[in-house]
């Protein structure tokens, strides 16, 4: 929030409270016939504006304010100001106590949360940093490789071991492509001058672009599709939803030892549409599920066939898709095995005339 829309803010506080006080006071004083609680209500307005407001300008101009309210217009003699009263001197002075200490603990408070909101962001910078240099560099590897072997031993290499060798250096730079299109999508939502686009999408659309494209990569895997049968358009970035959707299909066929199914499911609750990725393969560990959309895993052992994860990444690209949506996104595992992830959207409103 910028400054100048803080300080409006800061300003329709005080004058809310500052006039909700006034009215409580007169009601009181009126009604009531109570007039001894006017500073005790006048002190915990200003307490209240300390509190919700930046910084100490707002609290002490309410203390100000309410002193000469009080003086002014609950203090006998009544609509004259009169500072000789004792009473009205030490109305002053608490008031301004108030105002002080809680301004005084309200910034320390709101500094103390900023300080562990950029702590946080850094932290997980540090935590994406390390899990791109760690993901990156087994393609770069075997594409380096690879193109030294063709380059050294040309004249000797037969065709199909130069095709082998170039076949893998396209399958490596494919997936850096992805790596990268993951990278610039959390660097394009998280910038603050960018939002995200929604326009309505139909889900059967969504779903056919989606396996068409992951056909292409994973030509071999089937994927076990169910859906609602009657029409349904949810506001969303349909290329963003892709991205997200082909992440969890993809993060399942690296990561899913032992899969047989997998199973792409879309159901309506209420008036969202959820979106479940299933697969009966080996599950998330324990230790994991509370942080797997953090953006980065220690990892206890490299795998064996020196495979490249980008699981880390591609599972922080989504939470990040998902909560600029403005959903929800959470991972667990199946009782009867395997792990389902899942998120929810919100569905666009049919009138009966759009049905």
């Amino acid at each position: 929030m910028s400054r100048y829309r803080k300080c409006i803010r800061d300003f329709i506080v005080t004058i809310v409270i500052l006039g909700v006080t006034f009215l409580i006071n007169l009601v009181l004083q009126r009604i009531f016939k109570a007039q001894s609680f006017s500073s005790d209500v006048f002190i915990l307005g200003v307490f209240l504006i300390s509190l919700k407001t930046e910084g100490y300008l707002w609290g002490i101009a309410a203390s100000l304010v309410s002193v000469l309210a009080e003086n002014f217009a609950f203090t006998f003699p009544y609509f004259a100001l009169d500072f000789v009263a004792v009473e009205s001197l030490s109305s002053a002075i608490v008031m301004l106590v108030v105002a002080t200490a809680t301004s005084a603990l309200t910034t320390k408070i709101k500094e103390q949360e900023r300080t562990k909101a950029e702590t946080e962001k850094e932290r997980v910078r540090a935590n994406l940093l390390r899990a791109i240099s760690h993901d990156l560099r087994t393609p770069l590897t075997t594409i380096y490789g690879s193109c030294s072997a063709i380059i050294e031993n040309y004249d000797s290499l037969k065709k199909e071991q130069q095709i082998k060798l170039l076949g893998e250096i396209r399958e490596d730079a494919e997936w850096l492509i992805r790596m990268m299109e993951n990278l610039l999508s959390i660097t394009k939502i998280g910038s603050k001058q960018v939002q995200v686009i929604k326009t309505p999408t139909v889900l059967e659309e969504l779903i056919d672009d989606t396996l068409i494209k992951f056909h292409k990569r994973y030509p071999d895997q089937k994927v076990e599709v169910e859906i609602p049968e009657e029409f349904i358009s949810i506001p969303m970035d349909p290329l963003l939803i892709v991205q997200v959707l082909m992440n969890l299909l993809e993060n399942a066929v690296l990561h899913a030892k032992g899969m047989t199914r997998l199973i792409f499911r879309v159901r309506t609750v209420g008036s969202h549409a959820v979106f479940e990725i299933e697969d009966d393969g080996c599950g998330i560990a324990p230790e994991l599920l509370d942080r797997l959309f953090e953006g980065y895993q220690e990892r206890t052992e490299e795998p064996a066939d020196g495979k490249r994860n980008n699981m880390s990444i591609g599972l922080s690209v989504c939470a990040t898709i998902i909560r600029a949506h403005g959903g929800s996104i959470k991972a667990e595992n199946r009782r009867e095995g395997g792990a389902r992830f899942s998120f929810s959207l919100e569905m666009e409103e049919m009138d009966e005339q759009q049905i």
